[in-house]
């Protein structure tokens, strides 16, 4: 009996920074820099996000 489990969904391909580009069509690599862009969009938010709390924090401890 395996315990294997086919049946899981697959996690979406990622892109690893410096891998091999040459095997992938254009349509791929198009794909590739949408969802890094999207990730680029996201993690800007984030930071803009933790910088302002950490602006909000050091206001509040300066008065």
């Amino acid at each position: 009996m395996s315990f294997i489990d086919d049946d899981r969904p697959q996690k979406k391909p990622t892109h690893e920074i410096g891998a091999d580009l040459s095997m992938l069509s254009v349509d791929e690599l198009k794909a590739r820099v949408e969802m890094l862009k999207a990730e680029i969009v996201r993690l800007e938010a984030e930071a803009a996000r933790k910088a302002s709390g950490r602006q909000a924090a050091e206001s509040f401890f300066r008065s």
